[in-house]
């Protein structure tokens, strides 16, 4: 074997020695609570129940989304032929855009938006455009792997500042001299479920004369009246925001968007390298969207984000009576549909799921380096397409699958 292979795969051996191995699984049926899935190690399919997923809304196998798909298809072809600055910008792309700079006008004054083919290369896209070297960045330190990845690629000094800790993100800015100014949070935390203090960020904001950049890839579709996310839960309105939105979670379909003044946005059609260098999605996924946000604001909308709470409560409920009392797991405080049940050890995390597996339900084992070390996790995530006999299931599962030693193989 080639030396450069057997570093790589000593590499691979030592993450199995620490249980951080990461396997794929293959989905034979749609996107929904229950699917036919094929396990690793698996010697035929199997019909499992997931609380794994994204689609905080269940609309990702909607009949009016794969109708509408079709149709943009049968439209506008299946490929977009090449950029958006470069022919590929199709009118489904310009309508997909004006919605949503329309949805977030009551917070952004003079907004736009602008469609990205995924919610990575939005975040790319910002944070290496508008961090150039007279900025810093001041990054919170649960942020998603993307907006890391963003400031990495941006010329300005990067900042962290600890979690949620308006006090010291204060004192940091107060410091600094910088000519920009640039803060960067998720909305929601995707491993914690918990939602960051957005108002209070906003507030820094405008004392310190900064941008604040928002993800809110797991608000979108679910927080707010009509589910406008994260701005219009909070009621916030600035100049100075920059708001994320994922379009492949709770919207059920693919992309991302950025919302901004007019004038961010077309500063990033001319300077954001992830958007000018690529080609733009196909445009019967701009059509079908245009679909889904009719969905998240309609009265169907209204009704799946009060089924989501509805098993949130459900959930969060039953998991205190059947959690081990030694307190040796436990749920994290949060509002959302991202519930994580942290164990601690990622041996134990993988023997849990192994045992829910064998009850046929599927949960995912979130380990370092995604989450902090000592503190793996079960990540729950629940959707509006969950039943209540669903939850209740989950819950009798956990409760037997934590009671046994767990360093027993399922």
């Amino acid at each position: 074997m080639l030396r450069l292979l057997e570093r790589l795969n000593d590499e691979i051996t030592a993450l199995d020695a620490r249980s951080l191995r990461r396997r794929r699984q293959i989905a034979e049926t749609a996107c929904a609570p229950e699917q036919i899935l094929t396990l690793v190690g698996a010697d035929a399919p199997r019909t499992m129940l997931g609380f794994s997923s994204n689609d905080y809304l269940g609309l990702a196998a909607h009949p009016a989304l794969a109708e509408a798909l079709a149709e943009g298809a049968v439209r506008y072809g299946t490929g977009s032929g090449g950029s958006h600055l470069i022919l590929g910008h199709s009118r489904a792309h310009a309508q997909l855009e004006d919605q949503l700079g329309e949805w977030m006008a009551p917070h952004i004054p003079e907004a736009r938006s602008l469609f990205f083919c995924t919610g990575y290369m939005a975040n790319l896209a910002v944070l290496s455009a508008l961090g150039d070297g007279e900025a810093v960045i001041f990054s919170e330190a649960l942020n998603h792997a993307s907006l890391i990845d963003g400031t990495r690629l941006a010329r300005a000094r990067v900042e962290r500042y600890p979690h949620c800790d308006l006090q010291a993100l204060d004192a940091q800015l107060a410091a600094c001299d910088a000519a920009v100014k640039i803060i960067v949070s998720d909305a929601v935390f995707s491993m914690d479920g918990n939602i960051a203090p957005v108002a209070g960020l906003l507030a820094l904001a405008e004392r310190h004369d900064a941008w604040l950049v928002i993800d809110d890839a797991h608000g979108f579709g679910v927080l707010g009246a009509t589910g406008r996310g994260a701005l219009q839960a909070l009621g916030l309105r600035s100049e100075r925001l920059v708001l994320i939105g994922t379009l492949g979670k709770a919207a059920g379909v693919s992309g991302a968007f950025v919302a901004a003044h007019r004038t961010v946005i077309d500063f990033l059609v001319q300077r954001a390298r992830p958007y000018i260098f690529t080609t733009a999605a196909p445009p019967a996924i701009a059509h079908a969207l245009l679909t889904s946000l009719a969905l998240i604001e309609g009265e169907e909308g209204m009704r799946r984000r009060a089924q989501l709470r509805a098993r949130i409560t459900q959930l969060r409920t039953g998991l205190k009576q059947v959690l081990p009392a030694d307190g040796s797991a436990w749920l994290a405080d949060s509002p959302t549909a991202i519930q994580p049940l942290i164990v601690g050890d990622n041996a134990r995390a993988m023997r849990t799921m192994e045992r829910l597996d064998a009850h046929g339900l599927r949960v995912g084992a979130i380990r370092p380096p995604t989450v902090p070390v000592g503190t793996a996790r079960l990540r729950i995530a629940l959707s509006a397409s969950h039943t209540e006999s669903d939850v209740a299931r989950l819950i009798d599962a956990l409760g037997e699958a934590l009671a046994g030693p767990w360093l027993e193989a399922a």
